[in-house]
């Protein structure tokens, strides 16, 4: 992972989710009811306040210590003590499965696109759409090139889309997203209240 993310639109916080494959795992556990440049900023709140990242260490915290870390204000994310518990869990299957190496799961054996998405769905805190996501993020920003990433991806694997984090690259492209996002959700909104 060496290009640079433009994910949050601070330069320490893109920086780490650039360089740390395990930030940018949990940035996309943390994307869901809140904004998404808060989700992955989060990370860097984390390794702020414990020093690192390391999987391994945040697995075997104490779980009413990490959630104090947390919960810091600022919290880490708005529902502190349900998140810090999937970071956690999130952080064993890392450490336990992967040797504490994040990139391993869209890197061991040489995978395709569809076994990347497989072990990523089999992660705590992954359903189908998240492990899409984030999927597309590693095919279109992050250099990844697994046969089939795209079909895998499915829509969010779509070239010049605007439909999740995975395409954004600076503010511009993440105001498109969001808008996007929110007309999706008002069709999907009025077509749920249409029969």
């Amino acid at each position: 992972m060496s290009p640079t993310l433009h994910l949050v639109d601070d330069e320490a916080a893109d920086a780490l989710l650039s360089e740390n494959p395990f930030a940018l795992l949990a940035g996309m556990l943390l994307d869901q009811q809140v904004p998404m440049e808060v989700a992955f900023a989060g990370t860097a709140k984390l390794r702020d306040r414990l020093g690192d990242l390391d999987p391994g260490r945040i697995a075997v915290m104490d779980p009413d210590e990490f959630l104090a870390v947390f919960a810091e204000k600022p919290a880490v994310h708005r529902f502190p003590r349900s998140m810090a518990g999937r970071v956690q869990a999130l952080a064993a299957v890392v450490a336990e499965t992967y040797g504490g190496d994040a990139s391993r799961i869209w890197t061991d054996g040489d995978p395709t696109g569809a076994e990347v998405l497989k072990r990523l769905k089999a992660l705590p805190g992954f359903g189908e759409q998240k492990a899409r996501i984030f999927l597309a993020l590693l095919g279109k920003q992050c250099g990844l090139t697994a046969p089939g990433w795209r079909e895998a991806a499915g829509d969010y694997g779509a070239e010049g889309s605007r439909r999740s984090i995975a395409d954004v690259v600076d503010v511009p492209t993440r105001l498109e997203v969001r808008a996007v996002k929110k007309e999706l959700k008002a069709r999907a909104k009025s077509a749920g209240t249409a029969g």
